[in-house]
Formats: structure tokens, C-alpha cells, sequence
């Protein structure tokens, strides 16, 4: 009896610790493979990936009809772990498109990151796509007005402002400017776009992205 409960309690203290060190969001990456073993998903389509505004997309291919989509965003996450996560969540998929929607919680973060270092993240996984998919276009929707966040805003129009900028630059790849149609005519932040948080979308605000997106996206 001694030695049963030695063996469980070993076994409960090497789950803990593993539970522990899992590296952040990997319990979401873990559900998505899970998914893709029961059915996979189809190649050359657009995947979806970044934080929580794709996460809670969760009926985005109606708003996309025609189009194939895979989302993959994950809530919360940052460029850092999409960069992580990238042959995880990106190049197994070999799609046709990357939509990248990240940024917004590196700004957010108590690190207090700063512009340019957000903008090498960006650049960072922008390269570890292109190197990985060189005909997969990369499109980057610009970071959000989020009302809880009105504190970073000159922080999110200069990584926007400076990331437009480098797309710009780049063979195959898009900038999609959803912030000033977020706004409204006084050029203030819309409150109504957003549930209670002030920071995740209503319904309207996922219909400005709708159009915003359509012209970018890869039949």
C-alpha cells in the first residue's frame, strides 16, 4: 500500500511540474492539433492567426463566403508567441494567405514594450513566414482603437503608421487600415462597437472588418 501511494504521489508531483512549465497558451496549441486529427484542415486556404479579436471570431467564414478560412488565433497572445507557436499554428497549413492580427497585447503588456520593439516582432515572424511559405501572401490588419486602451493609442497609430510602412515595401503582402473605420465622425472611439470589456467586439464592429478585409483577401 506504501509503495501505491509513493508511485501516486510521484506521479501527482510530475504532473504539476509539467503543468507548470507548459510554456504560456500551449494548452491552446495542444487543442488545436487535437482538432486537426479529426479532420484536416484543407491546404492552400487562409489562415487566420493572433489574438483574442481572431479568437472570438469564431463564425468568421460566414462573413467570408467562398472563401476557405482556418482560425488559429489564440486570446491573449502576443507577436512573441505567435512567433513562438509559428510551426505550430502557421506552416503546417501551408496556406495561400496569412492574416495577422497581434500587437495590440504586446503594447498593452505591463513589460511596457515599446514601438520599435513591436515592430521587430512584427518583422520577425513577417521573415520566419516568407521564408517558410515564399508564395504565401501576408496581410497585417492594423491594431484596433480599443476604448479600455485609450491610454496607448499614440503607441498603436506609430507601430500601425510604421508596419504600413514596411508592408509597403514587401512583394506580396497587404496592410488592411481598420482603425480610422473604427472611429467615428468626430474621430472618436465608438463605444457601441464593443461589449463590456471595451476591448473585444460586438457583432458591428467584426462587419467593419468584413469590409475592410474583403478587397485583400485571396480567392
Amino acid at each position: 500500500m506504501k509503495k501505491h501511494f509513493l508511485l501516486f504521489a510521484f506521479l501527482l508531483n510530475t504532473y504539476l511540474v509539467n503543468a507548470q512549465t507548459d510554456p504560456a497558451f500551449w494548452q491552446d496549441i495542444v487543442a488545436f492539433k487535437k482538432l486537426d486529427a479529426i479532420q484536416k484542415p484543407a491546404l492552400n486556404s487562409i489562415l487566420f492567426v493572433g489574438s483574442s479579436s481572431f479568437t472570438k471570431w469564431q463564425d468568421v467564414p460566414a462573413y467570408f463566403p467562398g472563401y476557405t478560412i482556418i482560425n488559429r488565433g489564440f486570446g491573449g497572445s502576443t507577436l512573441q508567441d505567435v512567433i513562438r507557436y509559428t510551426y505550430d499554428v502557421i506552416l503546417p497549413y501551408q496556406p495561400k494567405q496569412v492574416v495577422i492580427y497581434c500587437g495590440e497585447n504586446d503594447l498593452a503588456s505591463a513589460d511596457s514594450v515599446s514601438v520599435s520593439e513591436v515592430v521587430n516582432r512584427f518583422k520577425t515572424l513577417f521573415s520566419m513566414i516568407r521564408i517558410n511559405l515564399p508564395n504565401a501572401n501576408i496581410a497585417f490588419v492594423s491594431i484596433k482603437p480599443s476604448p479600455v486602451r485609450a491610454s496607448i493609442q499614440t503607441k498603436v497609430k506609430a507601430v500601425n503608421a510604421i508596419i504600413k510602412k514596411f508592408v509597403a515595401t514587401q512583394q506580396n503582402a497587404a496592410f488592411i487600415d481598420i482603425y480610422d473605420a473604427m472611429l467615428d465622425a468626430k474621430g472618436q472611439m465608438r463605444e457601441e462597437l464593443y461589449v463590456g470589456d471595451r476591448l473585444h467586439m460586438q457583432p458591428a464592429g467584426y462587419v467593419i472588418w468584413q469590409k475592410a478585409m474583403r478587397p485583400y483577401l485571396i480567392k
